[in-house]
């Protein structure tokens, strides 16, 4: 990943990000208040409180086991919780701060308090999420084996971006996304004449909240319109850590109350970078005349001209304008899914509801 120019997401929100799918209750960063504050605000929305140890400049003269202690105790104070995961972060590991040391000298009672090793300079954002599993294991917040299943996942999703995605090229500018009526159109003209229309869900996390709309909406536009469905998401509710388990569960009963139902769910939402082979051999079989490809559309292996891609990354829908692929993009999705506990709309299948 040396060669990328364009900026890639943190490995210490990453961090951040993992510990809250282990339901961890409390974060705190060791470092300055402002580190990583873009995402400490939305990972509240989720239910998850994120403090700081606030540190200043004499702390990165002196240290900042001082400022980390009391930032303990305030939190062990204010919130009472079960699970605190205290957050390295760039500043912390320059001056070179024990974590593990610092929580030792304060009583947190029955509270469970580990430390993350993390910061800003790993090479790949994976490895803060990677880091963040090994030290819940450790804790005993989650099973090892399931540790080390998440960490060779990761490590997938790595090589992917890699070979396929954003990291596969030097620099990729944000793309403004086409027009979402001329793809609805193509959707609702394959149904309307009888076609078939693969839809297909390789999501990550959350995202999957807003990206599962459009299972419903080709439904609707299939019952209205004729033609003939075939669905595939990666919505496994046994597989994953605990938050991520839930989200599954939470849209396939969203979209049972809706009368839709998945024809195949092959992998968890962590299982996104290993499943497409699997899905593209389902939908060979089916011989779809379109396929409808959402979230991390790259790791699905048949894409080409009968292809509609729904990203909600812009740098990644440059990615996929490049190549040729018809796509479109879903903007500002991951602030409108944190918290979620339903399906959220997309705007790509309103605009399908609206056509027909």
């Amino acid at each position: 990943m040396s060669g990328v120019f364009h900026p890639r997401p943190n490995p210490i929100v990453a961090a951040m990000y993992t510990a809250r799918d282990m339901d961890v209750d409390v974060i705190v960063m060791h470092g300055p208040s402002g580190c990583s504050f873009m995402a400490s605000r939305p990972l509240e929305n989720a239910g998850v409180r994120v403090v700081t140890s606030s540190m200043k400049d004499s702390d990165l003269i002196f240290g900042g086991g001082t400022s980390l202690e009391r930032a303990l105790k305030e939190a062990k104070e204010r919130f009472n919780p079960h699970t605190i995961a205290v957050i390295g972060t760039c500043a912390s590991t320059i001056i070179g701060d024990d974590i593990k040391a610092v929580i030792g000298r304060v009583d947190m009672g029955d509270t469970i308090c580990f430390p993350i090793d993390c910061h800003g300079c790993l090479e790949n954002n994976t490895e803060g999420a990677i880091r963040a599993l090994t030290a819940g294991a450790k804790a005993g917040i989650i099973p090892k084996e399931e540790a080390d299943r998440q960490a060779k996942l990761l490590r997938a999703a790595t090589a992917l971006e890699r070979t396929r995605g954003m990291t596969a090229k030097a620099y990729l500018s944000p793309a403004v996304s086409p027009t979402k009526l001329s793809v609805c159109r193509r959707i609702a003209d394959t149904l309307s004449a009888g076609g078939k229309v693969a839809v297909v869900m390789l999501a990550k996390k959350e995202l999957a909240y807003r990206f599962a709309d459009m299972f419903a909406a080709v439904e609707e536009a299939r019952r209205k319109l004729g033609g003939t469905v075939f669905t595939v998401g990666n919505l496994d509710a046994g597989k994953g850590l605990p938050r991520i388990r839930r989200y599954c569960a939470d849209i396939l009963g969203d979209l049972e109350s809706n009368d839709v139902k998945l024809d195949r769910i092959i992998g968890g939402l962590d299982e996104y970078a290993v499943v497409g082979d699997a899905m593209a051999e389902e939908v060979r079989a089916f011989a779809p005349d379109l396929t409808v490809v959402l979230g991390i559309c790259h790791g699905y292996p048949l894409l080409g001209e009968d292809c509609i891609l729904i990203t909600d990354q812009p740098r990644e829908l440059r990615n996929y304008l490049q190549q040729g692929l018809s796509a479109v993009g879903e903007a500002g999705s991951h602030g409108m899914v944190m918290g979620a506990e339903h399906i959220v709309t997309l705007e790509t299948a309103q605009t399908l509801r609206e056509l027909i």
